[in-house]
């Protein structure tokens, strides 16, 4: 079942959770691969790649994800689409770009979760090998205690095996943890493996959400 910001759902203790995960990409970061394909092929190319019906950007970028390469998936795009390839690379190489800043005011409910000594930690699909760009550009990430990376792990959301990975790095019944994500089907995995699930709409509703559940926000 997928809950939502509105609050938790019948059944779900009202006891305090004793932490909290978040997704990053589109509720921490906000990503737009449009801005980082423009950044090499230009606005309109970037629009006609992302749109385009013969390929199918989100599930080629989810196989990076989940632990692909990139020289594996670069390269096929070249043998089985080559028409696309310069605006693949153009993703790779300006990935940056993606990155287009904090999504308003979810850093604000980190910090101030952080200060009240509320332990969160992060989950999110985003490639090994481009994943420490993130880091490096936001110091809000600094305040998780550990980040659990689908690339380097090898399995992506909404596969509930990452949520056993995430369950051994936080050391903590996933019963007890809040989960924020911004894809239903990511919510649904998490609430079936046993997470307080969110999904993610704007950090107001959130910060009503996370309140009703007792968190000090």
């Amino acid at each position: 079942m997928d809950e939502t910001p509105d609050g938790p759902p019948s059944g779900v203790s009202p006891s305090r959770p004793a932490g909290v995960v978040w997704d990053l990409g589109n509720v921490v970061i906000d990503w737009d691969p449009h801005a980082a394909v423009a950044a090499g092929v230009g606005p309109a190319e970037a629009a006609r790649f992302l749109a385009a019906s013969d390929f199918d950007f989100r599930a080629w970028n989810h196989l990076h994800d989940a632990g692909g390469t990139w020289a594996d998936g670069l390269a096929e795009v070249a043998r089985t689409s080559p028409h696309w390839a310069e605006h693949a690379r153009a993703y790779h190489d300006h990935f940056p770009a993606s990155l287009v800043g904090e999504v308003p005011g979810t850093a604000a409910i980190i910090r101030e979760l952080h200060a009240a000594g509320v332990p969160q930690w992060g989950l999110t699909n985003w490639s090994a090998e481009l994943y420490h760009h993130a880091p490096a550009t936001f110091d809000v990430l600094a305040l998780l205690e550990d980040v659990v990376v689908s690339g380097v792990e090898g399995v992506a959301k909404p596969d509930p095996r990452i949520f056993a990975v995430l369950r051994a790095r936080t050391g903590r019944p996933l019963e007890e943890l809040v989960f924020v994500d911004d894809r239903d089907d990511n919510v649904a995995a998490a609430s079936a493996a046993g997470l307080h699930a969110l999904l993610f709409r704007d950090a107001a509703r959130l910060r009503a959400a996370l309140r009703d559940l007792g968190l000090p926000v």
